[in-house]
């Protein structure tokens, strides 16, 4: 096989092209150059078949990047940077303002994780990774050091705060990264704009074979679930990721609390009394990020908070750190009849707090799952997705838990955009690209979204090549 690694423009793909998760990829600026694109987690079965330390393993050569661009601050786009730099990566961590504040927090809780929890072997990391930080304003191009004339700019991508899609100019050629881009309705973040131009376009496709319904929609069916499962006296458990998903359900749980006020959520149990329990240390951290970046926010979520609400922070928002309050938590609803609503991590039931309710919980109907979010194959979330109606099973933690819980999915608060969204992102382009990669995302959705971009090319008679990544 013939080495392209010195061509100019050409892409490689370390992660996320076949899959959901372990995006990483890397575009040649020259000779000796090269940019990487994320550096994410392996998850799910996407992890399966490399095993252990090989799933965190760099297998490709690192001493030709001269940058790294974090897209957003997901696990699974950020998750090996501490293997990047332990094979030697010595270059800048280019993101975007937002990013900066969040990153940092991000790697420090996978530090612990994965690697130490010694303090000062996470401070001396975290101080390295602070170091190489270089935040980016939106809508501004800046040279690469050392990209042999290479820029980058960074556009709101839509999908968590300071999540951006990345526009690379190498001597006039236009490659675009969409990282992961969001749907049009998120009430914490502005939506997504398309580039001017593309050459080369490398789109996720996680939601590529489907639509979502709109936001007004979501909201009436959120409450719905909630009042449905709120009957049987039991909690309500939702799985969400600790940054973006849980910021973006309690400003959801807010408006619902604000609109209804004393009216029944269940028998007994006003709106406006009913707790919303946020377990997650880290989600927490991450709220307190979030109001602080209150500039970033869209229009109607700051003017919300200038009218003096606290959309994240409102009265009935209760919070649980350390772990010995989170077991007699956990106790305390899977004991009581006292309806309440839960958001734990992780966000696909892969570890984390949401798995200890989950084992107190599933075998009992009074209680209900509410999935918000994408679950992966091979993930136990997406067991629970699949066999939870059927009255299947989960393994959690080594043990078989057999589900009587509810099941609810509400396909409507992904943070990704659907194949319309993603389409239109393409197509609202002045210049259309005319070479596509379709990436992040399951076989299936990568082929629909394939096919719907072929269809709108070849309604207006242009050409598209779409690159197996």
């Amino acid at each position: 096989m013939p080495d392209t690694s010195r061509h100019t423009n050409t892409i490689h793909h370390h992660g996320g092209a076949q899959g959901v998760t372990g995006s990483c990829h890397e575009l040649v600026l020259g000779p000796d150059a090269s940019l990487l694109i994320d550096c994410g987690l392996f998850q799910g079965e996407d992890a399966a078949p490399r095993g252990g330390a090989d799933q965190l393993a760099i297998e490709f050569d690192v001493s030709r990047v001269v940058a790294l661009v974090v897209t957003h601050v997901h696990i699974d786009h950020v998750g090996r940077i501490p293997w990047l730099l332990a094979a030697g990566f010595e270059g800048p961590i280019l993101c975007s303002e937002p990013s900066a504040r969040l990153l940092p927090i991000v790697l420090e809780d996978a530090f612990k994780l994965s690697l130490s929890r010694q303090t000062e072997a996470v401070e001396r990391y975290l101080k390295v990774v602070r170091g190489r930080l270089v935040p980016l304003p939106y809508d501004t191009w800046y040279p690469v050091p050392g990209g042999d004339g290479a820029r980058v700019r960074l556009q709101r991508a839509g999908h968590i705060l300071g999540s951006a899609y990345v526009e690379c100019d190498v001597a006039g050629h236009r490659t675009v990264f969409s990282g992961d881009l969001g749907a049009p309705y998120a009430p914490l973040l502005e939506p997504p704009v398309p580039p001017e131009r593309c050459d080369t376009l490398v789109i996720e496709s996680t939601y590529g074979d489907r639509l979502h319904e709109d936001r007004a929609g979501r909201r009436r069916r959120l409450a719905a679930v909630i009042r449905r499962a709120l009957e049987d006296r039991g909690t309500v458990l939702i799985p969400a990721f600790s940054l973006g998903r849980t910021q973006e359900l309690l400003y959801e749980l807010e408006t619902l609390i604000e609109a209804h006020g004393d009216q029944e959520a269940a028998d007994g149990l006003p709106w406006n009394a009913l707790p919303v329990i946020l377990d997650s240390p880290l989600a927490r951290r991450f709220t307190r990020v979030y109001r602080a970046l209150a500039r970033f926010w869209p229009q109607e979520a700051r003017a919300r908070r200038e009218a003096g609400r606290r959309p994240l922070a409102f009265e009935q928002r209760l919070t649980v750190d350390d772990h010995a309050a989170h077991q007699r938590m956990v106790r305390h609803l899977a004991e009581s009849r006292r309806p309440a609503i839960v958001i734990a991590a992780s966000g696909m039931c892969t570890g984390g707090r949401i798995v200890n309710y989950l084992k107190a919980m599933l075998g009992d109907p009074r209680h209900n799952v509410l999935f918000v979010g994408y679950q992966a194959a091979g993930t136990p979330g997406r067991d629970i997705q699949i066999h939870g109606p059927r009255g299947g099973y989960v393994e959690l933690d080594g043990e078989r838990h057999v589900i009587r819980a509810g099941i609810e999915t509400l396909g409507g608060y992904s943070a990704h955009a659907d194949q319309a969204g993603l389409v239109d992102f393409v197509t609202g382009m002045a210049r259309w690209p005319e070479q596509v990669r379709i990436v992040h995302g399951e076989p299936h959705a990568r082929r629909a979204l394939a096919a719907a971009l072929k269809h709108r090319y070849q309604q207006k008679g242009r050409p598209l090549r779409t690159t197996p990544a």
